[in-house]
């Protein structure tokens, strides 16, 4: 019998032992694992358990103080122990010549982030551009604003960054969805430019588009015209307004987030 002792889940520890048992032609050996041990009371239990069977622990306990009293218990049974983080982490320490933290569930925490950023970024391409505006009410912010501004591009940044945005081109033509002013004003964003800016912006997407530059999308009054609407929509929702003249996307980012993370913190405060 195999015991898998962790202070997280135990999935490293589980792992190794079937890697060690795989060699072995033996009749399978049963594997019991502990995830969340965090006391020594529930050590003692363990090991009570393990010594009636011919057995060996092997644990992932970053706590030091635990991983000793472990094997003290373990040594008064005569249960042999494996050690599956420890020299790792003595090893990478002394090389790296920094101090461990010994926090248990770390592993956990990355792997959670990294499938949030997953999330985040799904949702960012499921909402792009407003192909579907039912979806917005579960984003974590919204993007409003004329055609070249950015939203695209600021959404994929904000996704990577672990934000779901989803964004929505304002055009005077067509109503904006009902379900923006369903939500509160602090989580949309509202993006402006510079009109002559904006003029080369779309110029230049036009020619690389092998399209003639004098089309509508490009005409000086047709823009202050989109511009004017977008304004209206924006002051009507009572969102943030950021100009994103001569600003990179990163940059615009970074304000996004700022205004976001801060009235994050406050609603938890609420």
């Amino acid at each position: 019998m195999i015991y898998i002792i962790s202070d997280a889940l135990g999935e490293t520890g589980e792992l190794v032992a079937r890697a060690a048992i795989s060699q072995f032609n033996e009749g399978e050996m049963q594997i019991r694992r502990f995830p969340y041990v965090a006391d020594k009371e529930h050590l003692a239990e363990i090991i009570e358990e393990a010594s009636g069977f011919n057995s060996v622990i092997a644990y992932t306990l970053v706590v030091r103080e635990l991983a000793e009293h472990l094997k003290e218990l373990a040594a008064e049974r005569n249960i042999p122990t494996v050690d599956i983080l420890g020299p790792m982490i003595s090893t990478i320490a002394k090389i790296s010549n920094s101090p461990p933290k010994m926090e248990p569930g770390l592993i956990r925490k990355l792997d959670e982030q990294y499938f949030r950023k997953v999330d985040a970024v799904d949702f960012a391409v499921k909402y792009d551009d407003g192909k579907d505006s039912r979806g917005i009410i579960y984003a974590d912010l919204v993007i409003i604003g004329v055609s070249r501004t950015s939203k695209t591009p600021l959404s994929m940044y904000l996704a990577h960054k672990r934000i779901r945005a989803a964004n929505i081109p304002l055009v005077p033509e067509v109503a904006p969805p009902e379900e923006l002013f369903k939500l509160p004003p602090g989580k949309i964003f509202g993006l402006t430019i510079n009109p002559e800016l904006l003029y080369q912006i779309r110029t230049e997407r036009l020619k690389s588009l092998g399209l003639k530059e004098n089309a509508d999308y490009a005409n000086m009054e047709r823009i202050h015209k989109e511009l004017e609407y977008a304004k209206d929509i924006m002051e009507k929702l009572g969102c943030h307004v950021i100009d994103v003249t001569n600003r990179a996307v990163e940059e615009t980012a970074a304000k996004v987030m700022d205004i976001y993370y801060k009235e994050h913190s406050c609603n938890e405060l609420k």
